[in-house]
């Protein structure tokens, strides 16, 4: 009875592993529960300290990460059907040194000392895995924990002194210590006091940090001309949508005009007409207009996703190509090994060309009197670029006054997708201190303030429209703007010198006294 009852036992702790750790899921756009973040990791927790082994709660650790990647990225099985498995298998290996943690501190019944070593290092190895899967070659920094606060205006305070990171380390701090306040009766003192701790932080950062100071204000227009069926003419007839959408704009005042990913299907320079219509909009609306071109470049081979300033002289000049491509959907990792993919499900059929350096822009003055800010400059990203934080801050600190992305994600129309990439302009203006405008297709558009607040109404996928935002912008620069990724030098940091003193502490403890071999004795 006993044996089965172990068996039994045995059996649903995996798939109870892998919908543990899809749960956080629930904390992100579009359900946006943020209150659930700060229990959603509890179940997955209380599983991984009861492991009756090191090896188990590796399984665990593995399989809860799984289950995390599939749910946050569930919107992709369109496009990579069951590729996205293998995927979510490679990257749930991160999760498995953040399990083992859990169970060394957390297991059994740890004494006040492990207690408030967990509260510091369980969220530095959380940390750690989210570092790792934000590298691009990973599938970048989608998904981090910290990122389902984008509507917090404490947390918002929080990530412009250190980052997504550090609301990521205090999310995590609050599960552990909830998972101390169930499991441990001993550790409540180690417990509250972590609590307590996350919230007299929060409440310092919000009352010492001061609020971006105004500097004046941008009238800029985003344009979302909406779904555009594919066939091929579509580039053209989502060319004239925005053309439509742009004229009404003439006479508002408009100081910019933001179109969004892919809004040009043919290079300026192989398509002059294309670029004598968008100088002549620029010049009726009275307002220069940053479009995006997807296409092949007349200048030099493979094709390219790049930011172009036009004006009613024409292009500019000011040009950013994208940096930081999409795996799989604009090229294919090692792609003589992975290349089957393409016959699988949407992946890049050729890959695109990644540009090699950030660019800000300047934003053309306007006539002497027209009441608009001078000495503006623009900061593009292209689409999935807007989830690093790094290069949001290197445009910062290149003299960027507005942050830009231009975005779509058409592909996702009816999913979670649009709302995730949405949310992640709050935390982008939050970090630096700068207003974010997140530019789209389809939907869903939206502006936010340099403290990552909402400026007017999000235009949602069903829209097809041209809104006009009165955009604050800021002078100043932010904690994380001035020094960076520092909570994720110090949770590395916490977890090296954990790493030595339990390194050293094993090299001391004695060796294990030889076991006597069993005494022979003859029968009579």
């Amino acid at each position: 009875m006993v044996a089965m009852r172990n068996e039994w036992m045995r059996r649903w702790r995996a798939p109870a592993a892998v919908a543990a750790g899809a749960l956080p899921a629930l904390a992100f756009p579009a359900p946006a529960l943020w209150w659930f973040a700060y229990v959603a990791l509890a179940p997955w927790m209380l599983l991984l300290r009861s492991a009756p082994t090191g090896r188990r709660a590796a399984l665990e650790g593995w399989l809860g990460g799984a289950g995390f990647i599939v749910a946050v990225h569930h919107w992709l099985l369109p496009s990579l059907h069951v590729f996205l498995i293998p995927v979510a298998a490679l990257l749930g290996l991160l999760w498995i040194p953040w399990a083992l943690l859990v169970r060394e501190l957390l297991g059994g019944v740890p004494s006040a000392g492990r207690a408030l070593s967990a509260l510091v290092l369980v969220p530095a190895g959380w940390l750690l895995s989210e570092l790792v899967r934000s590298w691009q070659g990973l599938g970048g920094p989608w998904g981090l924990l910290g990122a389902s606060q984008w509507q917090v205006p404490p947390a918002l305070r929080l990530a412009s002194v250190g980052g997504v990171w550090l609301v990521s380390l205090l999310v995590v701090a609050v599960n552990c210590a909830l998972v101390l306040l169930l499991a441990v009766p001993g550790a409540r003192i180690p417990a509250v006091a972590g609590m307590t701790g996350c919230a007299v932080l929060t409440a310092v950062v919000w009352v010492w940090t001061a609020a971006p100071t105004e500097s004046g204000r941008l009238r800029v227009a985003v344009v979302q001309p909406g779904p555009v069926p594919d066939g091929p003419d579509s580039a053209e007839r989502r060319f004239a949508a925005g053309e439509r959408l742009t004229r009404p704009l003439a006479g508002q005042r408009v100081d910019l005009v933001v179109w969004g990913e892919s809004s040009v299907g043919e290079d300026l320079t192989a398509r002059p007409d294309l670029a004598r219509r968008l100088a002549s909009l620029s010049a009726e609306v009275g307002a220069p207009l940053l479009v995006n071109v997807d296409a092949r470049r007349a200048d030099r081979p493979g094709i390219y996703k790049s930011a172009v300033l036009v004006g009613p002289g024409g292009p500019t000049g000011d040009r950013y190509d994208k940096m930081r491509l999409v795996p799989f959907g604009e090229y294919v990792p090692a792609r003589a090994l992975l290349g089957w993919a393409t016959s699988v499900g949407k992946a890049a059929g050729e890959d695109r060309v990644p540009g090699t350096a950030p660019v800000v822009m300047d934003l053309p003055a306007r006539p002497a009197g027209a009441g608009a800010p001078t000495g503006v400059r623009l900061g593009p990203l292209v689409c999935f670029e807007s989830a690093f934080p790094d290069m949001s801050r290197r445009l910062t600190l290149d003299g960027a006054s507005l942050l830009i992305a231009q975005s779509a994600t058409s592909t996702f129309q009816e999913s979670w997708a649009p709302a995730q990439h949405a949310s992640l302009a709050a935390l982008r203006a939050a970090e630096n201190g700068r207003p974010m405008v997140h530019a789209t297709l389809t939907g869903i558009s939206v502006v936010h303030g340099p403290s990552g607040e909402r400026i007017g109404a999000a235009l949602p996928t069903s829209a097809s429209t041209a809104a006009v935002y009165e955009v604050p912008l800021a002078r100043g620069t932010t904690l994380y703007g001035r020094f960076g990724d520092w909570p994720v030098g110090a949770a590395l940091a916490a977890l090296a010198v954990y790493c030595a003193v339990a390194g050293v502490g094993s090299l001391r403890r004695p060796a294990p006294e030889p076991t006597p071999p069993p005494a022979r004795t003859t029968g009579g």
